[in-house]
């Protein structure tokens, strides 16, 4: 009997998994330089307005790397493997990503590329880390130092239903 009530319990758990909604939020980083990235965030909608979300709520995630508006990389959490640099914070609440490089505060972002931006993978690579000297871009296992941007600018996620603008800000002269 034991078993058969397991059995449905677990069955009845995968349903609801099955059929659960996910929430799914767009977001663009604009680095220096003309480095920029878009991305795509999803996790459990029960997890919306509850605080701050780690990686390991996540069930969704990809970047997508820009210089100059033409492609340079891409990484997915469908790519992540043991070795994988991968630390996300996510405030649910604000829909922000929290910077400034902390681990103990989590505001530090480690995606596909460690804090010495430098392990993205060696062909077609790309990651991001927001540490507490810069956010900055890593492009085939090389730290892409004219990426770099203050650690503590903002980082926000928009509705997929948001059109957003990634191209940077062109200083008038």
């Amino acid at each position: 009997m034991k078993r058969l009530a397991f059995a449905t319990a677990t069955a009845l758990l995968a349903a609801q998994a099955a059929t659960a909604e996910t929430a799914r939020f767009q977001f663009c980083w604009i680095g220096a330089n003309g480095y920029t990235m878009e991305g795509v965030i999803e996790f459990p909608e029960e997890l919306l307005d509850t605080d701050i979300i780690s990686e390991r709520q996540v069930t969704g995630f990809r970047i997508q790397g820009y210089k100059d508006g033409v492609p340079v990389g891409f990484w997915s959490l469908d790519m992540a493997t043991p070795e994988t640099s991968w630390t996300l914070s996510f405030d649910t609440r604000s829909l922000r990503f929290p910077t400034g490089g902390s681990r103990s505060q989590q505001t530090y972002q480690e995606w596909n590329a460690n804090g010495e931006v430098n392990d993205c993978g060696a062909v077609g690579g790309f990651g991001f880390n927001g540490g507490n000297w810069a956010q900055d871009v890593c492009i085939d296992n090389r730290w892409i130092e004219d990426s770099s941007i203050d650690p503590f600018t903002p980082l926000r996620a928009f509705p997929m239903d948001v059109r957003l603008n990634c191209d940077p800000v062109v200083p008038v002269s």
